[in-house]
């Protein structure tokens, strides 16, 4: 298809001229003498370019051109003029004509100028074909942003509103009054701030925030839990631009977990046992108090877990938590690790250190194992815990220090406290609320679901597809006392996973120490199995002379359960012989 021109001229000879040029160049020319024969013509047909004489009877070639201005077309115009002067040339460039040539115009110089119009009005043509597709692409964009379920807003790096979608309106009270550009901690007034804090806090440091639960305080819905995924806006050079929150609201999903489970499991905290369930109510009342916390129980109880769980639930979850094992390092050692040292202060110190106190400023420290430290060191906690201050090593400067102190210990901290080794005044600071962690034996009722939590767990570690343990095994796991409590329960799973061959653990892939364990040999020996539903008395008393009346032995021999055994016993009138 041939470029269509336009030449606008009330003179016949150059109209002529420009045809003939033009037209010997492949080039398609239309002539118009006036403007409105040149706008009908415009009206029918897309040109690629437009020469148009400035002066013309009733209209000029600037009214023309400002004409096409105002329609938005693309085409390029070029001024001619037999009369050039400076002011006309200007006001033709500034209104936005492509060239201003004066007559007479040369066959090179109208060639050279209409083919460069012509690659002109083609980079207009693509651009305004991109910017269309862009204007659709956003469309689209701002469609499914509106429609998400999920809450959404972007920040400027100054915390200055960019976008925010309906769902947002809703999910955080926002009337039309906010604007785009405000900060929104400077408008909301009825909820805690949470989500504006953490935001603020990410913007800071440039980091994401994924699945971060808060409680709202929300005045018109109190009861609202979000949770909060926060990723930095980048631009094409990977400079930070801002930040985009989502808030999905989980309060229903919350609720209604806590009906189905009867609320099971909190964080990494399984159990549905009355002493669980206590632990449970607990945490839920610290999360918010900031005071101290001592956890106590036997070793392999879960006390870190607690900790953690008192933490990610709490008002400084976005902060840091630090753990320390108290009783893995020597006295000197402990003290540079907790407060931290400069260099020079010992042999050995080629470098300042900082502490784990002041890592762990805003936010929370664990202190393990807190009965094991030594009476120089309970004297430096409890400063710290009446002073919120200490030195380093070496230093006579004072640092302040903000941070929650959680501790634990499996020692009996009474007790060492009336033999002298532990003070006193500590132990009550360091006591101030109290959790213990019991003991597996002591919640056998939680083994189950322990079982099926690190299942879950063991299978996405190994990629393995194991569905349960075997009757044999549950029974040998109710049964045993756990000295090594739930730690020795997940390193059992852990060996079984690794020998498991099967969908179920059997009794062959429990640990070579647990199996010849007593309780377990009368699951390993055992040949008898007869089906629940055929048993009779005479089956019971069999099963129960061939194995010495050992109930254990029997309810394996019958392939029931023990409980089901004693109730069958009732059932038949059957006495212990």
């Amino acid at each position: 298809m041939k470029p269509e021109i336009l030449v606008i001229d009330d003179d016949e000879s150059v109209c002529s001229a420009f045809k003939v040029i033009l037209n010997s160049e492949g080039f398609q020319v239309s002539i118009a003498k006036d403007f409105k024969t040149a706008f009908d013509l415009i009206d029918t047909k897309s040109f690629h370019a437009i020469f148009s004489d400035i002066f013309l009877d009733r209209f000029s070639g600037i009214d023309i051109l400002k004409e096409i201005k105002r329609r938005g077309l693309r085409s390029p115009v070029i001024m001619i003029t037999g009369e050039p002067n400076i002011d006309n040339a200007a006001d033709s460039l500034r209104i936005g004509a492509f060239d201003y040539l004066p007559k007479p115009i040369h066959k090179d110089t109208l060639i050279r100028v209409t083919k460069h119009a012509i690659q002109h009005k083609a980079l207009l043509d693509e651009r305004a074909l991109i910017e269309n597709e862009l204007d659709e692409y956003r469309s689209h964009l701002e469609a499914i942003f509106m429609s998400v379920k999920e809450a959404i807003i972007s920040v400027d790096p100054y915390m200055n509103i960019l976008h925010y979608n309906d769902a947002f309106t809703e999910t955080c009270s926002f009337t039309p009054a906010y604007k785009f550009g405000q900060n929104p901690m400077e408008l909301v007034r009825n909820c805690n701030l949470k989500c504006w804090t953490t935001l603020q806090n990410s913007l800071t440091t440039g980091a994401s925030i994924n699945e971060y639960r808060i409680e709202c305080d929300h005045a018109q819905r109190p009861q609202q839990i979000v949770m909060l995924n926060i990723s930095p806006l980048k631009d094409r050079k990977e400079n930070r631009i801002g930040s985009v929150m989502t808030i999905r609201d989980i309060t229903r999903i919350l609720h209604l977990e806590k009906e189905l489970m009867g609320r099971r499991q909190s964080g990494s905290i399984v159990g549905k046992s009355k002493k669980i369930q206590g632990i449970f109510n607990l945490i839920e009342h610290l999360k918010d108090i900031e005071t101290t916390v001592l956890i106590t129980g036997p070793s392999g109880t879960g006390k870190e877990l607690v900790a953690r769980e008192i933490y990610q639930s709490g008002a400084r979850a976005d902060k840091p938590f630090v753990a320390v094992n108290c009783s893995a390092l020597s006295d000197n050692l402990l003290e540079s690790e907790l407060f931290g040292h400069v260099k020079g202060a010992f042999t050995g110190a080629v470098a300042d250190k900082t502490g784990r106190f002041q890592l762990a400023n805003h936010g929370t420290i664990f202190l393990d194992e807190i009965g094991d430290i030594s009476p120089r060191i309970q004297l430096k906690l409890l400063r710290v815990l009446e002073t919120k201050e200490f030195e380093r090593v070496g230093d006579s400067a004072t640092i302040k220090m903000d941070a929650r102190i959680i501790t634990a210990t499996n020692k009996d901290l009474r007790e060492k406290v009336s033999l002298g080794e532990f003070r006193e005044d500590l132990y009550y600071r360091l006591k101030v609320v109290e959790i213990h962690m019991p003991s597996l034996k002591e919640r056998r009722d939680d083994i189950p679901l322990l079982v099926d939590h690190y299942i879950s767990f063991f299978n996405n570690l190994f990629n393995k597809h194991i569905t349960g343990i075997a009757q044999e095994v549950e029974h040998i796991f109710m049964e045993y006392d756990w000295p090594g409590n739930i730690r020795e329960l997940l390193h059992v799973l852990e060996h079984a996973f690794v020998l498991c061959e099967e969908s179920v653990i059997r009794v062959d892939n429990l640990p070579h120490e647990f199996k010849v364990h007593p309780i377990a040999q009368p699951y390993r020996n055992s040949t008898i199995v007869i089906k629940k539903s055929k048993l009779n008395k005479d089956d019971i008393l069999n099963a129960l002379e061939k194995n010495g009346w050992n109930k254990v032995k029997t309810a394996q021999a019958l392939g029931i359960s023990r409980p089901n055994l004693y109730q069958k016993m009732k059932n038949y009138n059957i006495v212990t012989g």
